[in-house]
């Protein structure tokens, strides 16, 4: 989608510190973090929420969730939260899926 912020992202069109990059995923700061630390784990493919995920889709989620384990796992975080949220009633703000990664353990 190209009002999407995180596409603009993954594009290039606004600028952030990428932490990892690979054919699938990229993993970047949040810009309003709510812990000390506060990655990003986004897809490269516009998803939506996950309630609007099709079949095959969950091969993406699931290298989200290895990513946001080795990420942690580099930077030798003790304990982390991953959350997703899904839907406006959800806490969701930005319509494109993705996984935060918070720790105040690191």
């Amino acid at each position: 989608m190209s009002d999407c912020i995180f596409c603009k992202i993954l594009r290039g069109e606004i600028e952030t510190e990428f932490l990892y990059r690979d054919d699938i995923c990229s993993i970047f700061p949040d810009a309003n973090p709510k812990a000390n630390t506060h990655l990003l784990i986004v897809p490269k493919k516009h998803i939506s929420t996950i309630a609007d995920m099709e079949e095959g889709d969950e091969k993406i989620v699931g290298h989200l969730v290895l990513c946001a384990k080795n990420i942690a796992e580099k930077l030798n975080l003790k304990g982390y939260t991953l959350q997703i949220n899904v839907g406006k009633e959800g806490g969701q703000e930005i319509f494109h899926v993705h996984i935060h990664l918070m720790s105040n353990f690191g």
